[in-house]
């Protein structure tokens, strides 16, 4: 199962590890040039290992400084090592021995950010997925689990903090100025979820008491003169465990939990056992370098990496083709917490959106992969959003399929009979089948093929014989290596409306494909037939998005308008106007129509602007078009990202002339408060002001941009007035003017340049790839940093379809140039870039030939790493 340079690891392949790790005893005595690492390890050999068999250990770029068994220094020729292993053939014939190794590594030049790391004067690691044979030569897999105590020595001076994984064991003073801790986590765990920290950090404590009694100790590390920023992040962890507790019964199992923000991380966040480590954007927020949505990310991620405490840490993986076991589920308990924090509607929109904004490409295009994949030759390509957003999705089917009480009995199951083990979604799906009786045999295709599966429908009353049938058809388009799907379990919510918007009370005739308001779809096709129907209804069809799929259900604009404006399911209110907007774009841009925007679709935004019975995120929401890549998407091939800009434009300014003379008519509702708060309330109100302020921006209602700008009162208002601005003015002297304000406010945070380079990279039109090349020499821009080169370069090649997609492939050659660069020193962060190209085959002959050859010239130059050529491959293929 070891990861080797150009080899494929295959599920299929998969062997249990001949020897097992009992005990993992770490001495670390950090040093940014040279850091020593002691480590020494129970090993067991596995029942039927041969007694010659050699004892093979995971390393990269580390210096072997001594190794010995049982105490007694090996010579070279009971060895052998190479580039990427450590095979140690002289081993003693008891199924249990000793190994000792002895390891140097320089934190301070490691790039990667892989490993052990410095990151503003800061030592930290990152493990996951295999970063900690960068710490000692290891079996570096995920089913080799292992109890761990690490003794940390530092300098008191630039170290007075020293953190590792589980309980704090003892400390002490040394000499020369060194200090140690040592730390004990008693819970066997993979090496992906060893951590450790030194530095010299500020820190915000709290307390939390379990549901069984037991007090833990909380503690947030952040940088001095931060402490102030982090306590949304610890309210966000307070009220995780307190959910975690009543939704799943999952209690706390330390006596201290630590979160450490650093600034330099090639993740979101790491659920090392005790010991999370954040990007910092995760844990710092306040007013003025905190929007409403990074306030709302910070409370989903602290909760997010807090659940895998139980599904990812006490629960894990078997191996790395397993991810979406892990990720999958933990992003559908954050989902659930943030659903219940906030407004259920809300997120559910707000989750599938981003679903199809980038998994739904990914499942498009040459990426496209099963949520359990099959294969790899870089695990760091799969930390993609088919496992994590889609994965969630597979979960929620089965909540949706079994019920409330049916998938808590499931969970319970697993969580009992899983707890200590490295499971398969085998072990997960049968936790279900156990305890409620269900078969998810033909579920289990949703794990294993790729794409997004196609449902075509048609509905047919019949008014003499009081019937209405509704017609199905699942497809699933062929994806790289997977060419003959079967079909699948497609759980379909649904309502029959009445001309009032009321829900009808149905039955069927000779149908066990509905339960209640749900029909499950298990053929190709099949025909629901309902009766005693007295008028025609209105369906309202995939409530709640209960499935991820494609609906091709060609509904008239009537019907859209009626749908958006009476249906009960919130989900689906939202989604018919989405489909009208897009229909009308897409309409737009094939046939080039010059009077396309319907006074239907205006009418029904306009009606729920002022619809004071939703919440104001709802109509905040409602009130956001589809975007230009959802339009791309819809029409699917022979795209011209230019003409679809010139149409969502078009409709933004329909949109704003219609909606901007409402903020009067709400000034009263949305008042902005006298004090700023996060929560979904505040938040909502503020969304729906916003909106409207733009509205007026793009109308021309209001002029002075300047004395607009001056009166936010937070970052949230700031960036907002900064976007609407520059999707009125592009690049011209207004949008400078506030632009060179908005830095100057930005007081050297840098979480806050960040959003200042983002907002211009994003900012749609074939020029800003000018401005996002002058952005590289800006003082404040640095290119060794993750966040600052997601912020610009990540930015422009995902998030702006006009400027990455110029016609003279310029787009396409300088991210080339930058993935080439980037790769030199962070390979992770050079094929997450990489994935921009993503939907290449769905442009124009013209563009597709241009960003065929920037691939290839990536392909073909020299050094290229494992991620960046596998990625590279891929798209190619």
């Amino acid at each position: 199962m070891r990861t080797a340079t150009g080899q494929a690891i295959r599920l299929e392949d998969y062997l249990p590890p001949q020897y097992h790790v009992e005990n993992v005893d770490l001495e670390v005595m950090l040093d940014p040039k040279a850091t020593r690492i002691v480590s020494r390890l129970t090993i067991v050999r596995a029942e039927g290992t041969a007694a010659d068999a050699p004892l093979v250990l995971d390393g990269d770029e580390l210096t072997l400084k001594g190794l010995s068994v049982d105490g007694a220094a090996l010579g070279e020729n009971a060895y052998t090592l190479s580039e990427d292993e450590l095979a140690i053939s002289s081993l003693p014939s008891t199924d249990q021995f000793e190994v000792e190794i002895e390891t140097e590594v320089a934190p301070e030049t490691n790039t990667k950010l892989m490993g052990l790391y410095r990151s503003s004067g800061v030592y930290c690691t990152q493990c996951e997925a295999e970063g900690f044979r960068r710490i000692t030569f290891f079996p570096d897999r995920p089913d080799v689990l292992a109890t761990y105590t690490t003794k940390i020595i530092g300098n008191k001076s630039d170290s007075p903090i020293l953190l590792g994984n589980g309980n704090l064991v003892e400390t002490g003073d040394l000499d020369d100025g060194l200090h140690y801790a040592t730390w004990h986590d008693p819970h066997p765990k993979p090496s992906y979820l060893f951590a450790l920290v030194g530095g010299d950090l500020g820190v915000l404590s709290d307390d939390f008491t379990t549901m069984s009694g037991r007090d833990v100790e909380l503690n947030i590390y952040v940088e001095k003169g931060k402490e102030k920023d982090a306590h949304w992040a610890m309210d966000s962890l307070r009220r995780s465990m307190k959910w975690d507790e009543e939704r799943f019964g999952c209690e706390y199992d330390l006596d201290i939990f630590n979160i450490v923000a650093v600034s330099d991380f090639n993740m979101g966040a790491m659920e090392n056992k005790g010991l999370n480590i954040f990007n910092d954007k995760y844990v710092l927020a306040n007013p003025d370098t905190a929007t409403d949505t990074d306030y709302a990310n910070v409370e989903a991620i602290i909760a997010h990496e807090y659940f895998h405490n139980w599904t990812g840490n006490r629960i894990t993986c078997r191996d790395w083709f397993q991810l979406c076991l892990k990720e999958g589920l933990t992003v559908f308990r954050d989902q659930e917490f943030s659903s219940d924090e906030r407004s259920r509607a809300v997120k559910r929109i707000a989750d599938v959106v981003r679903l199809r904004m980038s998994q739904f490409p990914e499942d498009g295009g040459p990426l496209a992969h099963p949520v359990r994949p099959e294969t790899y030759k870089e695990i760091n390509n799969f930390y993609t959003p088919t496992v994590y957003e889609k994965g969630a999705e597979l979960v929620r089917m089965i909540a949706t399929l079994l019920g409330e009480e049916g998938f808590r009995a499931g969970m319970d199951h697993y969580l009992s009979s899983q707890d200590g083990n490295a499971a398969t979604v085998e072990d997960f799906l049968a936790s279900f089948e156990t305890a409620t009786g269900y078969d998810l045999g033909q579920f289990k295709l949703w794990y294993q093929q790729s794409g997004t599966p196609r449902l075509l429908v048609s509905t047919h009353y019949d008014a003499a014989k009081k019937t209405f049938s509704i017609d199905l058809e699942q497809s699933l388009p062929a994806t790289p290596g997977q060419s003959n799907k079967k079909p699948m379990v497609i759980p379909i919510r649904f309502g029959l409306l009445d001309d009032e918007g009321r829900d009808m009370k149905v039955s069927t005739v000779m149908s066990d494909e509905v339960k209640g308001d749900l029909i499950i779809l298990t053929k190709r096709q099949t025909r629901i037939v309902f009766d005693g129907i007295g008028e025609r209804p209105v369906a309202s069809l995939l409530r709640g998005f209960s499935a991820p799929v494609v609906l091709e259900y060609e509904q008239s604009r009537d019907e859209m308008a009626f749908l958006a404006a009476k249906d009960n399911d919130l989900f689906n209110r939202w989604q018919a106007l989405n489909s009208f907007g897009l229909t009308l774009m897409t309409e737009a841009v094939r046939d080039g129509a010059s009077d396309w925007i319907d006074e239907r679709y205006l009418s029904t935004l306009e009606n729920l602007a002022i619809d004071t019975d939703l919440e104001p995120a709802f109509r905040a929401f409602a009130l956001t078009p589809p975007g230009e890549s959802d339009v791309a998407r819809a029409i699917g091939k022979d795209i011209d990202p230019d003409r679809i800009h010139a149409v969502r434009t078009a409709l933004d300014a329909a949109i704003a002339k219609r909606i901007a003379p409402l903020g009067e008519e709400l000034q009263a509702e949305l008042a902005p408060e006298t004090q700023y708060s996060p929560g979904a309330t505040s938040a909502g109100k503020r969304a729906l002001r916003l909106a409207l302020d733009s509205f007026a921006i793009r109308s021309g209602a209001i002029d002075d941009l300047e004395e607009k700008y001056a009166s936010c009162a937070n970052l949230t208002e700031r960036l907002a007035i900064v976007g609407a601005v520059l999707k009125t003015h592009g690049h011209g002297s207004a949008s400078q003017a506030v632009l060179d304000r908005f830095f100057a406010d930005c007081d050297d945070d840098p979480l806050v340049i960040d959003k200042w380079f983002s907002i211009q990279s994003m900012q749609g039109g074939a020029d800003t790839l000018d401005r996002v090349q002058s952005l590289l020499k800006h003082p404040a821009y640095d290119a060794r940093n993750p966040n600052r080169i997601r912020s610009l370069v990540g930015m422009f090649g995902l998030s702006n379809p006009t400027g990455f997609n110029r016609a003279d492939g310029a787009g396409y050659n300088f991210l080339a140039d930058q993935v080439l660069e980037i790769d030199k020193f962070n390979p992770q962060v050079a094929s997450r870039l990489l994935t921009a190209f993503r939907s290449w085959r769905m442009m124009e002959s013209g563009r597709r030939t241009k960003a065929e050859a920037a691939l290839g010239r990536i392909l073909s130059s020299e050094g290229l790493s494992r991620d960046v050529s596998e990625i590279a491959e891929r798209m190619l293929a």
